[in-house]
């Protein structure tokens, strides 16, 4: 099929790899811009730009680039951006999305499946329309959480998802089904989300480090916890990444932090 291709974050290079060995061709790949990297002034192609460019792609940043070219559906993934509608009514679309739909419609589907403790999740393939992430689904694959981090789960749903996405478009997209079952919405996560509460259940701060980002306060000065586990029923850093430092092993930087005996994490 002659394809355009919206998505930008490194989840989504691999569905478009996939469409590439699949032969399909794709006259031209939507991605948003450069941004900053770090404190300099450089600034760096999103991941699916730097793909699109070594497959030898053109690439625009901008939907008004639709325009340009002539093709017969839109394959959205992680794109980052609403599609207007108009443009709907103009291009047929699908999408990529990273949950059991109606399951955690929105921003942060896999984070959310970690945080809210679901045992799986699924990547859908679905019609794209004007609302928040509400099209019928062409198809499904379900895949177990276990003890997944959010980076490890995306690659996984990434892996399934372009393989379902390259096999239905051999076989024809036919007519998808519509969402059913309850709905419920993955907001943004925000940095309170990976506040760790060290008094709460320590299976949900493991939640919050498996995610990402998790933190908590030393003496004022935030601690990123990046690694744990559960001993004697108490949540217990392995990795920790002080501010200002790389990661190091908490024993080392514990002893090197000289706490009073009752001392701990704020």
């Amino acid at each position: 099929m002659d394809l355009v291709y919206l998505g930008t974050p490194e989840v989504a290079t691999r569905p478009l790899r996939a469409l590439v060995e699949a032969g399909h061709r794709i006259p031209l790949v939507i991605t948003g811009p450069p941004r900053r990297r770090g404190r300099g002034s450089t600034t760096s192609p999103s991941p699916v730009e730097s793909v699109a460019h070594e497959l030898g792609l053109t690439v625009a940043h901008e939907i008004e680039a639709l325009d340009s070219v002539a093709v017969e559906l839109g394959v959205v993934v992680a794109f980052g951006r609403i599609i207007p509608a108009e443009v709907l009514g103009r291009l047929r679309m699908v999408n990529l999305h990273f949950s059991d739909l109606p399951r955690w419609r929105g921003a942060a589907p896999v984070e959310r499946a970690i945080l809210a403790g679901d045992h799986s999740t699924a990547v859908c393939l679905m019609e794209l329309e004007e609302g928040l992430d509400t099209g019928p689904v062409h198809a499904r694959a379900r895949v177990d959480i276990g003890d997944l981090t959010a980076n490890g789960l995306r690659d996984l749903l990434a892996e399934a998802g372009s393989r379902l996405l390259v096999d239905r478009l051999a076989s024809g997209l036919g007519t998808p089904e519509p969402q059913s079952g309850e709905v419920s919405y993955a907001e943004k996560i925000t940095r309170d989300d990976l506040r760790i509460d060290w008094s709460a259940d320590p299976v949900a701060g493991l939640r919050q480090i498996r995610v990402g980002g998790a933190w908590t306060t030393w003496r004022g000065a935030v601690v990123k916890v990046v690694e744990a586990d559960i001993v004697d029923g108490s949540l217990r850093p392995i990795i920790v990444r002080p501010e200002g430092r790389s990661d190091t092993e908490f024993d080392a930087w514990w002893r090197g932090a000289r706490p009073e005996p009752s001392e701990w994490f704020e």
